[in-house]
């Protein structure tokens, strides 16, 4: 080794590095690849390979030693050894290898110090957002369990029909994202606008559409999950009055949704903190007959849910109008979208808002397998539901960051940062998924205790919702595999459609299938259909989406800057 180097390598900064490997990552021998690569001439470029097979170690190993032997030609040391086929000298030291494999796997798939940084300052206060969001839910199922098992079987379904309405704002959202994020790249704050004027003539026209079948067939609606007159009556009250939230919750995704796409995620936050006490408030007033309130029982709870719902929207313009942001300006300027404009938007929002929907239409059909198996299973397994949506909220901070930081690269035309951002969340996304998960398991019975006090749930319900909490918890992993390649990855790519096949195609060709044949032929406890069902969609989907995001064609931008970028990236590569 050169003397220089051996100056360096006794230094205090270098045996740092040495030990803590690469960019503060506390591995043994990482620190090796570090100081070949900060020692190399200022000459020696490195090649960074973004694939996730073995060509990318190979690559990085030669680039080392590419480094490493340039010093040694300038210190007047022997070059002349054998080639490999890669074009690096031999051989190489399986210390080298091991220290740029571990180097490069927590460097490029856990992020580094700037990579948390903003995704922690995109990602926290929109899971905190969506964990007071899901307690409208929970409040609301809190409060009405102690109302029985009857009522609280009927308010969740009835909900199933406003879930299935929100989820469809929030896939049309998603839609909305692809655009948002990569305009936002390139500061088209014109274009942004023009696709939130879409968003909201479409969010308004189905929200409309669900609220009409809600309140003037609420019968039919329940009979899709049950058929027992107790549940059909308290349900059909309930789900007259809550179905006019269905507005002011896609207004909500609406206008949270463009104001997180700029990185604008603290005014949301505020307002649902402002929302969720006074639901809570609400909720037990109007239910119980507190604060002087009259007591309405099960309506109490439908009314405050769709006072705090309108609550959200309202707060939000008005804080905007102080703020000046960008939900403010001329009214002209969300409708003066063109027809080609508006062809492309429908392009890329249509198949998410579809896949939503559709993939929500296959929750119902297995919420309703559920529910003719028994009202009391399907209580416990509304319990799991409620408090596992205050789960899912990290999932979703990770994912939006994901959409955010990955979109707004690739719309500048950073192509290769958009692809490493992908990459560390795809791993992030699951790992945070098993940790929550193993969370939810070891809390399981303070959690269910918080539903169950007296003799409000029969020992059925009890046993369902333990059961189901341990399999659906552990099982996280693989569902926030795909998770985060579909809702996360693809669409911040532009590939929208992709992801609703694989979406789809797992769930009503592989999934519902086999969760009709445990249930109506094999007859499988309660616990062995949901195992079917969960599996059925996630095992296939998970290793389809890998699959998908690997070959790299789900990178389809929609600004000029990335589809330039996107030709220069692939010319690197080839």
């Amino acid at each position: 080794m050169p003397t220089r180097s051996i100056r360096w390598l006794s230094s205090r900064r270098a045996w740092l590095n040495f030990v803590s490997g690469s960019r503060g990552a506390s591995v043994p021998f990482g620190g090796l690849a570090v100081y070949a690569i900060q020692r190399r001439p200022p000459n020696v470029h490195l090649h960074r390979d973004l694939s996730l097979t073995g060509g990318g170690i190979s690559r990085r190993i030669c680039a080392v030693r590419k480094a490493c032997g340039a010093e040694e030609n300038q210190m007047g040391h022997s070059r002349d050894q054998p080639k490999t086929s890669w074009g690096c000298r031999a051989p190489v030291s399986p210390l080298l290898c091991l220290g740029v494999f571990m180097s490069m796997k927590l460097t490029d798939y856990l992020g580094d110090k700037p990579f948390w940084k903003v995704t922690v300052r995109l990602a926290v206060p929109v899971a905190l957002q969506n964990v007071l969001t899901s307690s409208f839910q929970l409040v609301d199922t809190l409060m009405v369990s102690r109302l029985g098992d009857v009522t609280l079987s009927a308010v969740g379904m009835a909900a199933q029909w406003g879930w299935m309405a929100g989820l469809l704002s929030f896939g049309l959202c998603s839609g909305m994202s692809v655009f948002i994020s990569q305009y936002w790249g390139i500061q088209n704050l014109k274009g942004i606008r023009r696709v939130m004027g879409l968003g909201l003539l479409t969010a308004l026209l189905i929200s409309a559409a669900f609220l009409g079948v809600a309140f003037f067939a609420p019968g039919w609606v329940l009979g899709l999950f049950n058929s027992d007159p107790a549940v059909l009556d308290a349900g059909c009250r309930y789900l007259k009055i809550v179905c006019f939230s269905y507005p002011a919750v896609a207004l909500t995704y609406l206008l949270s949704n463009v104001l997180r796409g700029t990185e604008r995620v603290k005014l949301p936050l505020y307002v649902s903190i402002v929302t969720t006490i006074a639901n809570a408030f609400a909720d037990y007033g109007l239910i119980f007959g507190a604060f002087g309130l009259p007591r309405l029982g099960v309506e109490g709870a439908a009314l405050a849910t769709c006072f705090s719902s309108w609550l959200g929207p309202v707060l939000i313009l008005i804080f905007s109008a102080f703020e000046k942001n960008l939900l403010m300006g001329p009214v002209k300027e969300l409708f003066a979208f063109t027809l080609r404009e508006a062809g492309e938007f429908y392009a890329k929002a249509l198949p998410v808002t579809l896949n939503e929907g559709l993939w929500a239409l296959g929750m119902l059909t297995l919420n309703r397998i559920y529910a003719n198996i028994g009202y009391e299973y399907y209580a416990g397994m509304t319990i799991f539901k409620t408090f596992s949506e205050l789960a899912f909220a990290f999932y979703v901070g990770l994912g939006n960051a994901c959409v955010i930081m990955v979109g707004k690269s690739i719309g500048k035309g950073k192509i290769r940062r958009g692809v490493e951002d992908a990459r560390r969340f795809s791993v992030l996304v699951p790992l945070m998924g098993l940790i929550v998960g193993l969370t939810m398991v070891a809390a399981r019975q303070p959690l269910v205790a918080l539903f169950a006090t007296g003799d409000n749930l029969s020992a059925t319900t009890i046993s369902t919702a333990y059961a189901v909490t341990i399999f659906c918890s552990l099982e996280y992993f693989f569902r926030n595999i795909s998770y985060v390649q579909v809702v996360g990855v693809f669409r911040s790519g532009g590939d929208t459609l992709t992801g609703m096949f694989l979406d789809l195609g797992s769930l009503w060709l592989v999934s519902i299938p086999l969760t009709l044949l445990a249930a109506r032929v094999f007859h499988l406890p309660f616990l062995g259909v949901v195992i079917t069902a969960y599996l059925g969609e996630d095992i296939p989907k998970s290793l389809l989406c890998l699959w998908h995001f690997v070959s790299m064609r789900w990178l389809k931008p929609v600004t000029e800057e990335g589809r330039e970028g996107l030709r220069l990236y692939r010319g690197e590569e080839d």
